[in-house]
């Protein structure tokens, strides 16, 4: 199951506080449409019914589309130092 950083898991609550997401709500992981191995990440306000929640250990959560839980099973969700603003990477766990 994909796990998240604790990084990760403070950018999420933040971005998730400043958009005004309730507490059931999070960040959505998803399969892009049209680009097959790719992911598309968006703040949603409660999960879908068959998303798997990896992580409710924050104030705010991460879901996993059920399509994509398999291709992130392995991964681990944290931030990228790098980007210009607020950035994920999908990262090998251990």
């Amino acid at each position: 199951m994909l796990t998240v950083t604790d990084n990760a898991r403070a950018v999420v609550e933040d971005l998730a506080q400043q958009a005004g997401i309730p507490s059931e709500g999070g960040l959505r992981i998803a399969q892009s449409i049209g680009q097959p191995g790719n992911f598309e990440l968006a703040l949603v306000p409660a999960p879908q019914a068959d998303d798997q929640v990896v992580d409710e250990a924050g104030a705010t959560h991460v879901f996993v589309e059920k399509e994509a839980a398999p291709a992130l099973d392995a991964l681990s969700l944290d931030t990228d130092p790098e980007a210009q603003g607020p950035g994920f990477v999908l990262t090998p766990q251990g």
